[in-house]
């Protein structure tokens, strides 16, 4: 399967979320061929979750893996200690109450 550039992948999952009626904003543009993406879940109440994508070493398939859950702030900070270790980062913030991210989707680990 060929991987796409990250800018790609983010119109594209952004795309996928408008057409769901979720909202969702890029905070931090990062590289845009080769950028790691995190996703963080902000469900309005407070609380918030950070993805990021990772190898699932027994089946060799990409994933997504909580970086972070809890208070949104700890989220903010855990989210921002990434971007000071990869300035490349690009960082996608849902708002969604209901908790809707499309992360298990097909096709959103690739």
């Amino acid at each position: 399967m060929t991987r796409l550039t990250s800018e790609f992948w983010v119109q594209a999952y952004l795309t996928r979320l408008r057409l769901t009626d979720i909202p969702a904003f890029v905070t931090a543009h990062g590289d845009n061929t080769a950028g790691a993406v995190l996703v963080k879940l902000n469900t309005l109440d407070g609380q918030a979750v950070a993805f990021q994508r990772s190898f699932d070493l027994m089946s060799g398939d990409r994933t997504w893996v909580e970086l972070a859950r809890g208070a949104e702030r700890d989220v903010d900070e855990a989210i921002r200690r990434q971007r000071g270790f990869d300035p490349d980062l690009w960082v996608i913030e849902v708002e969604d109450r209901a908790g809707r991210h499309l992360l298990d989707q097909p096709g959103l680990a690739d």
